[in-house]
């Protein structure tokens, strides 16, 4: 998902493409305001909160996301374990790819267990520039 707007609108367009208007609220304002901190390197742990939807698998893959610290990594496999599934590791990277709340859901800082960077939706040079915003080097 990435996010737009001009004077009045916030516009959210959705990885198919799809342009979604929603009025500029308090929670839009702050949320447009983290982004910007995180891209400016000031911003570790966002505070908007955040309502995603999913299977049961794809929710705690998510969860797990959230709880990999700024700056640091891990891989699909290592959530696959933390997750109590140790071989579901190709399914946490099919639930990576279903995320549609990047940045705030880190799948950005899930590697490949090569140490290698692998799979995001918006490219792997957009997920390397996130993690070095981040101070990591892969």
């Amino acid at each position: 998902m990435r996010l737009i707007s001009d004077d009045t609108h916030l516009y959210s367009v959705s990885l198919s493409g799809e342009l979604y208007d929603s009025r500029e609220t308090d929670i839009s304002k702050q949320f447009i305001k983290e982004l910007d901190s995180y891209f400016k390197g000031d911003l570790k742990t966002f505070k908007t909160k955040i309502k995603y939807s999913g299977t049961p698998f794809q929710m705690k893959v998510w969860d797990a996301l959230q709880r990999i610290p700024y700056g640091t990594y891990k891989t699909y496999k290592e959530i696959a374990e933390e997750i109590g599934n140790k071989k579901a590791f190709r399914a946490v990277g099919n639930a990576c790819n279903k995320n549609q709340l990047l940045i705030i859901v880190p799948c950005h800082r899930v590697i490949g267990s090569n140490n290698k960077l692998t799979g995001f939706a918006l490219g792997l040079e957009l997920k390397k520039e996130l993690l070095e915003i981040e101070g990591v080097k892969i």
